[in-house]
């Protein structure tokens, strides 16, 4: 049975996309759900006008995270934190801390967006991923400096 999703469905597929299901997986999962109606003649037609009104608002949102891409292309942040003995840092550098940073920078990230499989915990240079759209990324580098406690009491 072919049916049409109208609905983003992670592992079925994509909103608008025309797929081949069998009748029971529609009539008991897909259907109850909202995620998609058959693919009848009259929903291909409807379906149609607003699959083209959906490709062009996600081309122009591609475009617009791509313009931001570029403008985020060899940004920098450097992020002081507190070091003990041994040059080891007192807690982490989550993608929350990195947001802020951006954030002060101008450039609004969400926390969400920054691609950080575990918080940063040491020294350095750090290469971090932030994804814009499903189809757009862009890498930063994030160095962790250490927090200069002289300035900040007097």
């Amino acid at each position: 049975m072919k049916v049409i999703l109208i609905a983003d469905d992670g592992p079925y597929g994509k909103k608008g996309e025309v797929k081949e299901v069998k009748k029971g997986f529609a009539r008991n999962y897909l259907f109850p759900k909202r995620i998609a109606i058959a693919a009848t003649p009259g929903n291909l037609k409807d379906w149609g006008q607003q699959i083209n009104a959906l490709n062009k608002k996600e081309e122009k949102l591609r475009e617009e995270a791509e313009d931001f891409a570029s403008r985020l292309r060899g940004v920098s942040c450097k992020i002081p934190v507190k070091v003990g003995e041994g040059e080891k840092i007192f807690g982490s550098v989550t993608s929350q801390t990195i947001s802020d940073i951006l954030s002060q920078q101008g450039f609004d990230v969400s926390k969400k967006d920054i691609d950080l499989d575990s918080p940063l915990k040491t020294m350095g240079t750090h290469e971090v991923k932030i994804r814009l759209h499903s189809d757009v990324s862009v890498k930063i580098s994030v160095e962790l400096i250490k927090e200069d406690l002289e300035n900040k009491q007097g």
